[in-house]
């Protein structure tokens, strides 16, 4: 796994790709944590929080990414790979920042959709798993 120091220079990097545009009212930009965030929906603690956007009147529009998530689920990967999921995950965040500065919600939407089905699947995985359990006293 790469260090959280050749993180923060690949999300730099791939910052500087986006156009300035995307920074409007960003006010509080990036931040990369240290921390593994599991996500409030997991199930058997095994869906992490990669990046979140945050909005609020007080603090105002940011993104935070979570070193310790991409460790724990890319941290078999090469830095190559990582970038790849790094991109993917910031401009995930810097979608939801451009649909709330346009009033829209499909990304919200379609997470959801993606929480739906993940919640379905570990339900049916601890269920089969309890069955299993069951025979085998």
């Amino acid at each position: 796994m790469i260090t959280i120091e050749e993180m923060e220079e690949m999300l730099d990097e791939l910052a500087a790709e986006l156009p300035e545009q995307f920074y409007r009212e960003l006010n509080g930009g990036i931040l990369l944590l240290p921390e593994k965030r599991i996500s409030p929906e997991a199930i058997n603690n095994d869906l992490y929080t990669l990046g979140e956007y945050h909005y609020s009147y007080s603090m105002g529009r940011y993104i935070t990414m979570y070193y310790g998530s991409f460790e724990a689920v890319y941290g078999h990967l090469s830095p190559e790979d990582i970038k790849v999921q790094l991109r993917e995950t910031l401009r995930h965040e810097f979608t939801h920042h451009l649909e709330s500065l346009a009033g829209e919600k499909d990304l919200e939407i379609e997470d959801e959709r993606q929480l739906a089905k993940y919640r379905y699947r570990a339900t049916k995985l601890t269920k089969l798993r309890a069955r299993q359990a069951g025979r085998e006293r």
